[in-house]
C-alpha cells in the first residue's frame, strides 16, 4: 500500500530459510568471539572452554523462550513487541529503546574492531578513518532493499563459517601431526585447566556473555520471513550446535596449538589485551604468516557482517516500535523498496559518533563499549525471559498450547534469571565494568521518566482532541429558541 508520498507502509517478505539461518549465525560470530575472547583468555585461561559451554546453554534456552513467542506471533518488533503485549507499555517502551542503544553500541564496537584488524596490515591507518569508510559503505547497502541485505549477510556469514571450519581442520591437523608446540596437554600444563582458579572463570563470564549478544536478532527477521512457523524453530534449534562448533570447537583448537600464556604474552607485546585477535596471533606465533593474513581478512569480514546485521535489525526494531506507538511515527514509513529509511538514519547518526571517539580516545574505546553493551544485553535477555513467563501464563489461561515449546519452562526461566543476576554481581567486582553495572538502574529510571513525560504529553493531546471534537460537534447542532 502506498501513501500520498509514494511511501510503502509495510515490510516485504523477502527472506528465505537460508537467509535467516545465516543472519542468526552472522549476528553472533564477530568481535565478541574474535576479539573479546582475548580478555576471556587472560582471565580464565583454558577454563574459558567451560565458560563458553555454560554461556551457550543459557543463551540457547533464552532463544527458545523467544522462539516460542515468535512462532505464535511473527512480528517485526520481536521481544519489544512481546514485552509491551504481555508485560505492559513501559516494558515495551524500555526494551525497544534499550535494544536500540545496545545495537548502536555494538555497531560502534564492530566498526572500531574493523579498524584494529586493518591496522594488522597497515598500522599507519588511523582507526577513525577505517570506521568512517565502512560506516558509509554498509549503510549504503542497507538502503537498497532487504533482499540485498539478506544476500550480503548470507555471503558474509558463509565466508566466516568456512574460515572457522578451515581453522579448526588446520588446527586439528597440526595437533595430530604434533607440529610445533601443538598438544592436548596445553590445556593444563601451563598452570592447569583453571590457572587463575574458578574465580578467574567467574570474572570472565561477563565477557563471555557479551560475545553471545546478537543471537536475539533472529527475532527481527520474523516479519520478513516467508515461512516463520517452520523457519524460526529450525534456525533456533541449530543455535546450540553452532555454539559448540564455532565457540567451543574453535577455542579448543586454539588452546591446543600453543600454551595460552604465549598467546597472552604476544597480545600484550602488540599493545594490550584487545590490540588484536587471538585467532590471528596464534598463527603469527606459529610463524604461519600467510594463514594469519587470511584469517585476519576473514575476521574483518565477520566484523562487517555483524555491523551489517546491526543496521538491519535496529531499523526493523524502530519500525516495530513506531507501529506500537513507542517511537515517532516517521520511523514507520518505508520507501517503495520496503526499506525503512528514517529508521536506518536515526541510529546511524548516533553510530557516527564512533568516528569522533576513535579520533579522540582510540586506545580505550573498546573497553568502554564492551562494558556498556554488556549491561544493555542483560536487560534484553531478562526482558525476553520475563515476557515469556507472562506469555506462557496467558496461553495457559486461554487453554492453548504453544506450537514450539521452550525447554523446561518455567524452571529454566528462573535458572536463566539467576544466571543474569550473578553476572551483574560479577560486574560490580570488575573494575572495568563496575560503572556500567551501577549505571543500569540509572538508565532504567531515565527511560521511565521519558516514558512518563511522553505518556502525559499523549494524554494532553488526546484530551485536546476530544475537546476540539466536542466543541465542533456542539457548534454544528441547531440552536433552540426559547
Amino acid at each position: 500500500m502506498q501513501d500520498e508520498n509514494g511511501m510503502s507502509g509495510t515490510l516485504k517478505k523477502q527472506l528465505g530459510n537460508r537467509h535467516i539461518q545465516l543472519i542468526a549465525l552472522g549476528g553472533t560470530i564477530g568481535t565478541g568471539l574474535f576479539l573479546g575472547s582475548a580478555g576471556v583468555l587472560q582471565l580464565a585461561g583454558p577454563s574459558m572452554l567451560l565458560g563458553y559451554g555454560i554461556g551457550g546453554v543459557v543463551v540457547f534456552l533464552i532463544m527458545r523462550f523467544l522462539g516460542e513467542m515468535l512462532v505464535e506471533s511473527p512480528v517485526s518488533g520481536s521481544f519489544s513487541h512481546f514485552a509491551g503485549e504481555y508485560w505492559g507499555n513501559f516494558a515495551g517502551f524500555f526494551s525497544g529503546w534499550n535494544c536500540c542503544v545496545l545495537y548502536i553500541l555494538v555497531s560502534m564496537l564492530e566498526l572500531t574492531a574493523a579498524g584494529k584488524f586493518i591496522q594488522f596490515w597497515w598500522p599507519w591507518i588511523p582507526t577513525w578513518a577505517t570506521v568512517a569508510f565502512f560506516f558509509v559503505v554498509i549503510n549504503g547497502l542497507n538502503f537498497v532493499n532487504v533482499r540485498l541485505y539478506g544476500e550480503t549477510e548470507f555471503w558474509f556469514a558463509m565466508v566466516k563459517v568456512g574460515a572457522v571450519v578451515a581453522m579448526i581442520v588446520m588446527g586439528a591437523f597440526l595437533l595430530i601431526t604434533g607440529s610445533g608446540h601443538a598438544t592436548v596437554s596445553n590445556l593444563w600444563k601451563a598452570g592447569g585447566f583453571f590457572p587463575n582458579g574458578v574465580q578467574g572463570l567467574v570474572m570472565a563470564m561477563p565477557f563471555i556473555v557479551m560475545s553471545f549478544g546478537g543471537l536475539e536478532m533472529l527475532g527481527f527477521t520474523a516479519a520478513e520471513t516467508e515461512n516463520p512457523t517452520r523457519t524460526i524453530p529450525k534456525a533456533i534449534n541449530q543455535v546450540l550446535f553452532r555454539v559448540l562448533i564455532f565457540y567451543v570447537g574453535s577455542m579448543l583448537v586454539l588452546l591446543c596449538l600453543t600454551p595460552w600464556t604465549d598467546l597472552v604474552a604476544s597480545l600484550n607485546a602488540q599493545g594490550g589485551t584487545f590490540s588484536n585477535s587471538p585467532f590471528v596471533m596464534i598463527f603469527s606465533v606459529l610463524h604461519f604468516k600467510f594463514t594469519a593474513d587470511i584469517l585476519n581478512f576473514v575476521i574483518l569480514t565477520a566484523t562487517l557482517s555483524v555491523y551489517n546485521s546491526m543496521v538491519y535489525c535496529n531499523s526493523r526494531l524502530l519500525y516495530g516500535m513506531a507501529n506500537q506507538g513507542h517511537a515517532p511515527k516517521s520511523l514507520q514509513r518505508v520507501n517503495g523498496r520496503g526499506v525503512p529509511v528514517a529508521a536506518i538514519l536515526l541510529p546511524g547518526a548516533f553510530t557516527a559518533i564512533c568516528i569522533l571517539l576513535n579520533y579522540v580516545m582510540p586506545g580505550s574505546v573498546i573497553e568502554l563499549l564492551i562494558a556498556l553493551l554488556t549491561a544493555c544485553l542483560i536487560f534484553i535477555w531478562a526482558i525476553i525471559i520475563i515476557s515469556h513467563l507472562k506469555f506462557r501464563r496467558g496461553m495457559q489461561a486461554r487453554g492453548q498450547q504453544p506450537r514450539f515449546r521452550a525447554l523446561a519452562s518455567p524452571a529454566s526461566n528462573y535458572v536463566c534469571l539467576a544466571f543474569l543476576c550473578a553476572i551483574i554481581g560479577v560486574m560490580l567486582f570488575t573494575p572495568a565494568m563496575r560503572l556500567s553495572a551501577w549505571a543500569m538502574p540509572v538508565w532504567l529510571a531515565a527511560l521511565y521518566v521519558v516514558y512518563c513525560a511522553r505518556s502525559q504529553r499523549g494524554q494532553r493531546v488526546d484530551r485536546a482532541h476530544t475537546r476540539a471534537v466536542a466543541t465542533s460537534g456542539s457548534a454544528a447542532l441547531p440552536t433552540q429558541e426559547s
